[in-house]
């Protein structure tokens, strides 16, 4: 019997070999995961859990309109006078509340901005008022 050298008996593989395909598989997992907290975006605030019954002095009327138009205490205010007025009511004893009311049709990046001007100049005592309007949209 003739010995068949080994190289004349060698076929190709037909299997795909997925060793390559997993590996760039797996970094673009890893590139997911790194850049998803990048895109998330917050404005933390410390609110109260329930109602609190402590009595209102005096509060301001912070508005926002679908222009992005911002009203303290119904007057047009430009945003950096509504950070010279939060500076203000920040350094008052006891520093009156302030009701944020943006409406129904009120760009969401409008409200984001005028929020992140209010925890800037750390103010406080905030609430959101006239939620209850929105109550059977959702």
């Amino acid at each position: 019997m003739r010995r068949v050298p080994a190289l004349e008996t060698a076929r190709p593989l037909g299997e795909i070999n997925t060793t390559p395909l997993i590996d760039v598989l797996l970094v673009l997992l890893v590139m997911l995961i790194i850049t998803i907290p990048l895109q998330t975006h917050a404005v933390k605030f410390g609110l109260p859990a329930g109602r609190t019954l402590l009595p209102i002095d005096k509060a301001n009327l912070l508005s926002i309109d679908a222009r992005g138009r911002v009203r303290w205490n119904g007057l047009p205010i430009s945003r950096d006078e509504l950070r010279q007025e939060l500076a203000a009511v920040h350094q008052m004893s006891p520093a009156p509340e302030l009701h944020l009311q943006p409406e129904a049709d009120a760009r969401h990046g409008d409200v984001d901005e005028v929020l992140a001007i209010i925890k800037r100049e750390q103010i406080s005592r905030f609430g959101f008022v006239g939620n209850e309007k929105y109550v059977g949209v959702f």
